[in-house]
């Protein structure tokens, strides 16, 4: 049986950054033994991502060579900077798109669609499970990518904590739950762990959740993207053919100035927008069976009107929805015949109604100005 000490042993020969074995030189920021398979985290310097790229190859390379070994997966991770790009009061230069660039999408999928949000706890990737589970349910091969490597959810969201085989090479087997094809960051780290990376960082994560993880033959990919307009976003706009971005809000005000900002960057980088959700839409007691608009009500309908964009439906503010998915049983899979799993499923048949018979379309280049 392979130890972490085993890997610690072997990990003393390759030299780090500054020279000293990669175990002195505080650059090993994480080592996990699994089954026979090795996940290594290594620092590397945010201003130069690049240049920790031998390490990690020596280090893949020196675990490799350890006898019983089924497989190794080491991943580069850097912290942020203060005052770094994308830091409050850096420039912001604005993302547009130049057709004429073709993106290899992924072999085997057919459709790769973004889950967003303007931002964070809008119930964004609660609906992209259930929005899967929606897709799933009409008979379609589905696979759900957690993109939000800050704060990744569908490690809980579907009740999976192993970590994934890893087959040959580098490439992944993702996980499975309720027929979905399933891979999140958070399968790869600590659930406690802060996820503290600066773009390269993020874009690399992405990058390899999408190349090195066998997706196999897919009808649809759902991406739960981060919330924002940020890295995240643009990496999968210029690395894959996305087929569209379903935007998810509550009706407040608030809310709606970010989603507003989500639907202009994708229009802007030329991704098709299939629609609008209003989540938390209104409020029924239990008890008394009062209707309570606690965010609002209808506010994502009337942006949706206003930018020409679909509405594709309300989800209510459930103590249901909220219960079952802490509990890792989301309501399409566990109650797909009650009113909430209604709600999602038709949101997913709209989807699938604008993907269907479209031809696949070739990703635009991204250009910084």
């Amino acid at each position: 049986m392979i130890t972490e000490k085993d890997v610690l042993a072997a990990l003393a020969s390759v030299k780090g950054p500054d020279g000293r074995p990669v175990t002195e030189s505080g650059v090993l920021s994480g080592v996990t033994v699994n089954a026979g398979k090795v996940y290594v985290s290594i620092a590397a310097d945010p201003a130069k991502p690049q240049a920790a790229e031998p390490v990690r190859q020596a280090v893949e390379a020196a675990v490799k060579a350890i006898p019983g070994v089924a497989g190794v997966l080491a991943t580069l991770t850097a912290e942020r900077a203060p005052g770094g790009p994308g830091a409050p009061g850096a420039a912001a230069p604005g993302p547009r798109a130049q057709a004429g660039t073709a993106r290899a999408g992924v072999p085997g999928v057919r459709h790769i669609i973004a889950v967003a949000s303007g931002k964070g706890g809008v119930g964004k990737s609660t609906t992209a499970a259930n929005l899967a589970l929606g897709l799933a349910a009409q008979g379609l091969k589905v696979g759900i990518l957690d993109a939000d490597i800050y704060g990744p959810s569908m490690p809980k969201l579907f009740a999976l904590h192993e970590k994934p085989e890893i087959l040959e090479g580098r490439i992944m087997k993702p996980l499975s739950a309720y027929g979905l094809k399933v891979m999140s960051i958070g399968f790869l780290v600590e659930e406690d762990t802060a996820m503290i990376w600066r773009g390269p960082m993020v874009m690399s994560a992405i990058q390899q959740m999408l190349r090195e993880v066998a997706w196999g033959d897919l009808d649809v990919l759902v991406v739960d993207m981060p919330p924002g307009t940020g890295d995240a976003q643009l990496t999968m706009a210029q690395a894959v053919p996305l087929a569209g971005a379903v935007i998810v809000s509550t009706p407040q005000d608030l809310a709606l100035i970010d989603a507003r900002r989500g639907i202009a960057m994708f229009k802007r980088v030329e991704v098709p927008i299939l629609g609008v959700v209003e989540n938390m839409s209104t409020f029924i007691c239990p008890h008394c069976g009062e209707r309570s608009d606690i965010f609002g009500h209808g506010g994502a309908r009337q942006e949706a009107t206003r930018l020409g964009v679909p509405f594709l439906g309300e989800i209510p503010l459930a103590m249901r929805i909220r219960e079952k998915s802490d509990a890792g049983l989301p309501v399409v899979a566990t109650e797909p015949d009650g009113p909430h799993a209604a709600v999602y499923k038709d949101i997913a048949r709209q989807v699938w109604a604008s993907l269907s018979g479209k031809p696949a379309r070739a990703a635009p280049r991204i250009v910084v100005e």
